[in-house]
């Protein structure tokens, strides 16, 4: 949920008419963030603050003892029947909802010790042993626990012995590879039309890293209800119970907020981290946060990091440079960065990765709708006021040392700060949260992760691509879009005793908290092509020539981001391939589109109807009747999908076959829909364990992916890596060995040589080759 709920967005559309015409037209002329904010701050009231208690009480974040007791409840019938995965994570949704001390607590820390034992996480399980004993659990039950220690303690010594000097080697590996930073082979460059950018200033070779950023901050994105609600799984668990608040590191043994139930942590250190840095303040406006939107929680986060001081000195610092700019006859105007009239950047030597940066960054103010503005400006005036409320303004100068590791709350205020002051803290804070709300329009980015299914007892775990958390990347936000890009980027979570915390469970079992130094959200930004001496360094912000038709993809980057694309792809579709991948948003090719009567290719004439190529034929049809009957096969794709997420493959694959003559009437074998049809029917052969039949449906759907996406994509490459799995579980050797090397080469294309595919697939050649 980007943008607030239905409900506060109503509520501004009804404020907003019950402004008189004068402050409507005031409003509206407005284009500076500074006199936006201060003009809705002075007509946003005590009824607004009191509206959004009301809204915000649907999506409470309280400590609830018997919430606690349910989820116990829950996680004790799935650790019966040996779910133990399930059962963990039950017990950590009771963990959260526990009071602090109580015997509740107590008592989920222990049976989650339980469940992690059976998983074999035996440090975790350690740690959830003292958490249970320190929170108070019964002494007449407490020799289980250390009959369960002692177990542990024997496992960790054996698996010590065992498993340190590669696990220390792979560490090594993986940590030595994450420098962060723009590589000298691109410089930033900055001009009127595209602002700052990357240039190649010598050729870049595909698969080489051209950066490696860390979001300044980011919001993990919560799952709705409705979307719950649609998953017939009682006990499917969103991003936000799966993955820590912090650092985005998966953990089935989450540490929880002390104040509120929601917030949850991987460890102990990314706890104390996030309370230092914003969840001191966020903790209480938990439920406010969540109605107004992943937006406008993200330009808090962002305000709370740097601190009032750091604001101050940043915006002191846009005075300084452009009065220094202006003197010097580069800019005509002291409030507009944009305004440079000989091609250089005034703020090139602040660039980088601290607050200023991100400061700095474009927020299109005068772009954005009056609704969107007046939106954001309440929005922004309602958090300020509710931290005022609560007391922020009296805590401290620097938000990032407003409280210490041992106190529950900052300290109080300097008798010598009057309301004045406070005021003038206010509107600066207030400012700054609209400022960040209005470039997070433009310059947000998804962080996106492949996410394996949770059906723990299937043959096959399906993966899809999700987002789980929106961030600000000062260095990434360098880069211009492209719908046909010369880069790839992989966003990865890291921690220095896991290595990547999305490849294998269970590495952090020995290394001290002082010695986890790599932690946290990186992304990755590789060439994916050639890249020549002066050609711009250019990503995609969504819209690709590959998925979508180029009217659509420049209607919604005109609507998102304001401005009309021009790139290859948009200007030259013919040129880029577009013709060639049919299976684009709204556009539907003759090229990939059969006569239903002779399996001739279709043709779309002048008048938007589709013939047959074939003269003798003639047949005729209409576009709404193609859109017709993609959707019936889609349908029917979708139903079988959802049968093997059942676990009932047999179900799905009549389901597939049946459609599958249908389909081939009409449907080149390197449409996108033939080639989802092909991956489904694959999954559903390789589910019922026969590898050869789902290898062959595989392969044509490769076929599709190809043709697609391009032999260089990293959409083949996923396909084609499920391609070498069935070969190796189906015993063709020498099939799997010939598909190796095309796999290899596109992982380390876009994902680099330490990625988990990239490690089994070795495994996998290693067994093959004895």
């Amino acid at each position: 949920m980007d943008l607030p709920c239905v409900r506060w967005q109503d509520h501004i559309v009804r404020k907003w008419s019950s402004l008189h015409l004068g402050m409507k037209k005031k409003f509206e002329s407005l284009v500076d963030v500074d006199d936006i904010f201060k003009c809705v701050l002075s007509q946003t009231t005590q009824g607004d603050v009191d509206f959004m208690k009301s809204v915000s009480e649907g999506y409470s974040m309280k400590k609830d003892a018997e919430e606690a007791v349910k989820y116990r409840e829950r996680g004790n019938s799935h650790f019966k029947a040996a779910d133990y995965r399930t059962a963990a994570l039950l017990y950590s949704q009771g963990v959260c909802f526990a009071p602090c001390c109580s015997e509740q607590l107590s008592l989920c820390y222990a049976n989650r010790s339980a469940a992690l034992y059976h998983l074999k996480h035996f440090q975790d399980c350690l740690d959830d042993i003292e958490r249970a004993l320190k929170a108070g659990y019964p002494s007449h039950l407490a020799h289980k626990l250390q009959e369960r220690r002692t177990m542990c303690l024997n496992q960790l010594s054996k698996k010590a012995a065992e498993d340190e000097p590669s696990m220390y080697t792979n560490r090594k590996a993986r940590t030595s590879a994450s420098n962060l930073g723009i590589c000298p082979k691109v410089a930033i460059e900055y001009n009127l039309e595209k602002g700052r950018h990357l240039v190649a200033v010598e050729r870049i070779a595909p698969g080489d890293v051209i950066l490696t950023d860390r979001p300044y901050s980011f919001v993990l994105i919560p799952e709705m209800e409705e979307m719950r609600e649609k998953d017939a799984r009682a006990d499917m668990f969103g991003t936000q119970y799966l993955r820590c608040h912090q650092c985005l590191a998966k953990t089935l043994c989450s540490v929880p907020c002390e104040g509120c139930s929601y917030s949850r942590y991987c460890s102990a250190r990314c706890q104390r981290e996030a309370w230092e840095e914003h969840h001191s303040w966020e903790c209480s406006l938990g439920a406010d946060l969540m109605a107004m939107g992943v937006m406008a929680h993200l330009a808090l986060r962002i305000t709370l990091k740097a601190g009032l001081k750091t604001i101050q000195e940043a915006r002191q610092l846009v005075t300084e440079t452009h009065e220094e700019a202006k003197s010097n006859g580069l800019i005509s105007s002291p409030c507009n960065p944009n305004t440079c009239s000989k091609g250089d950047d005034p703020f090139a030597s602040h660039y980088g990765d601290s607050y200023t940066s991100v400061f700095h960054l474009l927020h299109h103010t005068s772009h954005q709708s009056t609704a969107v503005r007046f939106l954001y400006a309440v929005t922004a005036a309602t958090l300020s006021m509710k931290l005022s409320q609560a007391g922020f303004f009296l805590a401290s100068r620097n938000i990032n040392k407003h409280s210490s590791a041992n106190s529950r709350w900052p300290c109080g205020p300097k008798k010598e700060e009057g309301d004045a002051e406070r005021s003038s803290e206010q509107w600066l804070l207030g400012s700054a949260i609209l400022r960040h709300l209005l470039q997070l329009r433009c310059n947000a980015q998804a962080i996106t992760v492949l996410q394996d299914s949770e059906m723990e007892n299937s043959r096959v775990q399906s993966r899809q691509e999700i987002r789980i958390a929106t961030a600000m990347f000062p260095s990434l936000s360098l880069l211009n879009h492209s719908c046909s890009p010369n880069t790839t980027l992989v966003f990865s979570t890291v921690t220095a005793d896991a290595g990547c915390a999305d490849g294998p469970a269970d590495m952090r079992q020995h290394l001290p908290e002082e010695r986890q130094e790599t932690r946290g959200v990186s992304v990755t930004v590789r060439a994916a092509k050639v890249i020549s001496l002066g050609q711009e360094v250019l990503h995609c912000y969504g819209p690709h020539s590959s998925r979508m038709a180029a009217e659509e993809r420049q209607r919604l980057l005109q609507e998102q981001y304001y401005f009309l694309c021009q790139c290859e792809a948009c200007i030259n579709p013919e040129k880029d391939g577009e013709a060639t991948h049919p299976g684009v948003k709204g556009s539907p090719s003759e090229a990939e589109l059969l006569c239903f009567k002779c399996n001739t290719v279709l043709k779309k004439n002048h008048e938007g109807r589709f013939c047959c190529s074939l003269s003798t034929c003639g047949h005729q049809t209409t576009s709404a009747k193609v859109s017709s009957k993609l959707q019936e096969i889609r349908i029917v794709l979708e139903k079988a999908v959802d049968l093997m997420e059942k676990d009932r493959p047999a179900e799905a694959l009549q389901l597939l076959k049946k459609i599958e003559s249908h389909s081939e009437l009409m449907l080149a074998q390197t449409h996108p829909l033939q080639g989802e049809l092909a991956d489904a029917t694959a999954r559903a052969y390789a589910t019922m364990g026969e590898w050869n039949n789902a290898a062959s449906h595989l392969e044509r759907s490769a076929v599709a992916t190809c043709s697609q996406y391009g032999e260089d994509s990293i959409e083949l490459g996923q396909q084609l890596f499920k391609l070498v799995q069935l070969h190796f579980n189906g015993g063709a050797r020498s099939q799997a060995l010939a598909v190796i090397p095309k796999v290899r080469r596109l992982f380390s294309l876009h994902c680099g040589p330490h990625c988990p595919e990239l490690l089994e697939l070795k495994a996998m050649e290693d067994c093959l080759r004895g």
